[in-house]
């Protein structure tokens, strides 16, 4: 063997520099714990934030794609002086006979109060509505009776009450049974039932339904629809609704208002990320106080360690060995971190949709955004230690044994 041969310089293996980049993580264990604690809550905010979003997202999205997004609410709108415009009585009948219209249902609004008891003060509204109710309305907006029974041919001509979800939460009904009564304007009416929320129409949930004729008949109303929700063939969405206005009132077409319920939850699962670029802001301040944390550490390891460094070198290890060594350590502190941050903000994520019975999703570019981040960071904060440890001579070193 030669003496070339002898003294040639061995690179370090991919084996050799896993088993030194732990050797200060293992001897200090809580330093480099506390460490990498900097580098997970980042990393955890940015994850939490990012599944958060994207969960809520995606059950809204999946709610308007189960709910489907074609229905049409076409409403009274204004007149020329300001006032609240009247649709025709005959308007759920001519919007029925548009082609592409599969169901029209109305509503209507009927002035009164809505109370438990007649004891109950005036003033204790709670904000809930009176509205009259065609029979096959439930089926066209998309929702279903949660207790009891929904209005039928015979109950709409009597003085019997159908609860929206939050009219009965307001008044505190969460069961229906027999002889169980409300305080409708001035008279009793029977409640026969509780409404399921109608994501697609909101109105309703505030509101107590009636029957056409019952209304007419005991709450003096006229007759005129309020709203008319329309469900039209998926294909022809577009067509039917421009051509609503005109035909629900052909005198006055631009007293008539006409919207799509789904578009404003499309914008509202769109919106949902309104706020995401504050908390990654956060997420990103945390990284950084992370990776001050990891350079500290890698920079006092470096003057604890000076012996370790002139030993290492004087048996003939390069500056380019030891430098990869504290970086590589430096990395593996921030993968370590970042790993853990990834599993904190996976986990929040998933209890937190959980409670909201929604979609657990995490984006990919979340926790592998994550990972690259602590990784980036740690290779940043490691840099100039593993530099500084590379350019101490042997004899320095070894003079502080």
């Amino acid at each position: 063997m030669t003496t070339t041969e002898t003294l040639a310089v061995r690179k370090l293996r991919p084996s050799d520099i896993g088993r030194l980049s732990t050797v200060g993580l293992r001897t200090r264990k809580l330093r480099a714990a506390l460490s990498a604690l900097g580098i997970a809550i980042g990393v955890a905010a940015i994850v939490a934030v990012l599944g958060l979003s994207a969960s809520a997202s995606a059950g809204l999205l999946n709610e308007i794609s189960a709910l489907g997004t074609n229905l049409l609410v076409v409403q009274n709108g204004q007149n020329l002086s300001g006032q609240t415009a009247e649709l025709p009585i005959a308007a759920p009948a001519m919007i029925g006979d548009i082609d592409g219209v599969t169901q029209a249902q109305q509503t209507g609004s009927v002035t009164g109060d809505v109370y438990t008891s007649p004891l109950i003060p005036a003033i204790d509204t709670n904000a809930i509505g009176i509205d009259t109710a065609s029979l096959g309305l439930l089926r066209t907006v998309g929702t279903s009776v949660a207790e009891g029974s929904y209005l039928n041919a015979a109950t709409a001509q009597e003085p019997v009450a159908v609860l929206g979800a939050a009219a009965a939460q307001r008044l505190g009904i969460d069961r229906v049974f027999a002889g169980e009564r409300i305080w409708l304007d001035n008279m009793w009416f029977y409640v026969a039932g509780i409404l399921n929320p109608a994501v697609l129409a909101p109105d309703i949930d505030s509101s107590v339904l009636v029957g056409f004729p019952a209304a007419e008949r005991y709450l003096g109303f006229d007759g005129h629809p309020s709203t008319v929700y329309v469900r039209a063939q998926t294909s022809q969405v577009d067509a039917v609704y421009n051509l609503l206005s005109a035909t629900a009132n052909p005198e006055n077409p631009s007293e008539v208002a006409v919207s799509q319920p789904s578009a404003a939850l499309v914008a509202q699962a769109d919106a949902q990320g309104a706020f995401d670029a504050l908390f990654l802001g956060l997420g990103a301040v945390a990284l950084l106080v992370g990776a001050v944390g990891v350079a500290n550490i890698m920079i006092i390891s470096v003057l604890e360690r000076r012996s370790e460094i002139g030993l290492r070198r004087a048996l003939g290890a390069t500056k380019g060995h030891i430098r990869v060594q504290f970086l590589a350590e430096a990395v593996l502190l921030a993968f370590i971190g970042g790993a853990a941050g990834v599993a904190a903000g996976a986990l929040s994520t998933a209890i937190y949709a959980s409670t909201k019975h929604e979609l657990v999703v995490i984006p990919a570019v979340a926790w592998g955004g994550g990972i690259g981040a602590a990784i980036l960071i740690g290779a940043i904060a490691g840099l100039w230690p593993a530099l500084r440890a590379a350019r101490m001579s042997p004899t320095q070193a070894l003079w502080s044994m």
